[in-house]
């Protein structure tokens, strides 16, 4: 999503890198640089005025000009300033009895049904029991998407079709809630293509019935400064306690998210990081800022790690690993872990120094080019897996034909392979077997 602003930002540091001590002119050529960097990315212009006032006053003062690394303390202030404009991490307001009331709303289009679901999973992997309410009787497709995700993520949702007003169907889903002893209720109101009186009516009703402890604003974050505009409008009009910008997985040049705090004063509470049901995501400024900067959020991809993939698995085939029994079964199955974790390029990002590096990688590391391997594998045969070492020249003609590949890449992926399990035949004694008996004792 930031690619554009994370190269322009890097190339100023580095520019300012190759100076050593800077002048006061110097800094105002970097910033002129910034202020372009940040209103080519669609931030508000206030923003980034006021962002870059705060800057500057630091740049130019002692903490800069009288440091051995002047330029990485330019990076230092742009990073906390960043934060700074980017507003606290705010967490969900679930004190008081149950059921806690969420509500969402939203214009049409901004993912609102899809991030319902996908609250109501993120709830139940912390132990709470939600209820999803099909509250958007103006489209009868939301209220029928509602109950298939339902279904797909085994969470119950309350409906009433199209003629009962959506005010009611609310009031009657928290009776519902309970009886069923549900502790969290989500509202999945109506939106429309645009703000209008009668779509301010009904969310106020809803509101008055439910008072709920959270009305969360579900914008889209490729709609650039629309997003702010239209944040601005439903806090007037309902009052917003949050906002989750959906769809920063795109090619949106980034801008409503570092604006939206800014301008609305409304905190960022999660983050729509993909169409699968767990992406979804706590906003945290400071790793968003990371990432801004290409300094990539290993923090992020470790929580990833430990709430996506399989603990025991990845035991076994580290264990398997310093045993020197790791197959190609072992490494098929590892592949299906990783894919779980999202796009590589995503993951690639989120690695500190990868994130310009992961747009000039060659095809071979792609998300196309991991299918191509799992083609490759699921083409032999057990014993072919369990064994490489009986791939002659007429097996691995069928496994190309078999995979749509060529034997060439099939070489290319065996080599590899054996590559790898030179490389842990020499960590399996001494000092490397101890390091990655540690490793794997993280997993525990």
């Amino acid at each position: 999503m930031f690619e554009n602003l994370q190269d322009k930002l890097q190339g100023v540091f580095q520019r300012l890198s190759s100076r050593g001590k800077l002048s006061e002119a110097d800094v105002d050529a970097a910033l002129r640089e910034v202020r372009l960097a940040l209103l080519e990315a669609d931030v508000n212009f206030k923003v980034v005025k006021d962002f870059i006032g705060r800057v500057r006053e630091r740049a130019v003062g002692v903490e800069v000009m009288q440091s051995l690394t002047p330029a990485q303390q330019v990076v230092k202030i742009v990073n906390e300033e960043l934060i700074a404009t980017l507003g606290e991490p705010a967490r969900l307001n679930l004190d008081g009895p149950a059921p806690h009331v969420i509500m969402l709303v939203g214009l049409q289009g901004s993912g609102k049904t899809t991030t319902a679901s996908k609250l109501a999973l993120f709830l139940r992997k912390s132990n709470h029991r939600p209820l999803l309410v099909a509250a958007d009787t103006r489209r009868p497709a939301a209220i029928e998407q509602l109950q298939v995700l339902g279904r797909q993520l085994d969470i119950p949702v309350h409906a009433e079709g199209t003629d009962v007003p959506p005010p009611q169907i609310c009031a009657n889903a928290i009776k519902k809630a309970r009886q069923g002893a549900h502790d969290v209720i989500i509202l999945d109101t109506a939106g429309r293509l645009h703000i209008d009186e009668a779509l301010m009516d009904e969310l106020a009703q809803v509101k008055a019935k439910t008072n709920p402890q959270e009305v969360l604003l579900v914008a889209d974050a490729m709609t650039g400064q629309d997003a702010v505009r239209v944040a601005e409008s439903f806090h007037q009009q309902v009052g917003l306690t949050g906002l989750i910008l959906t769809k920063i997985d795109g090619d949106a040049r980034g801008g409503a998210a570092i604006s939206i705090r800014s301008v609305t004063g409304v905190p960022i509470k999660f983050l729509g990081t993909g169409e699968r049901s767990g992406d979804l995501e706590k906003f945290h400024p400071d790793r968003m800022a990371s990432r801004i900067l290409g300094m990539g959020d290993i923090l992020t991809l470790i929580e990833r790690a430990e709430s996506t993939l399989d603990q025991e698995k990845a035991q076994r085939a580290g264990e398997r690993l310093l045993a020197g029994e790791f197959n190609l079964e072992d490494f098929l199955e590892q592949l299906g872990e990783v894919k779980k974790l999202g796009p590589m390029s995503q993951l690639l990002e989120m690695i500190p120094g990868m994130a310009s590096m992961s747009r000039s990688l060659p095809p071979d590391l792609t998300d196309q080019q991991l299918r191509r391997v799992e083609a490759i594998i699921n083409s032999m045969t057990l014993a072919e897996r369990r064994n490489p070492k009986i791939l002659n020249a007429s097996r691995k003609r069928r496994v190309a034909r078999g995979s749509g590949t060529t034997v060439q890449e099939v070489n290319q992926l065996l080599a590899q392979f054996r590559q790898m399990q030179r490389m842990m035949k020499q960590l399996r004694g001494g000092k490397g077997q101890r390091a990655l008996a540690n490793l794997l004792g993280g997993f525990r």
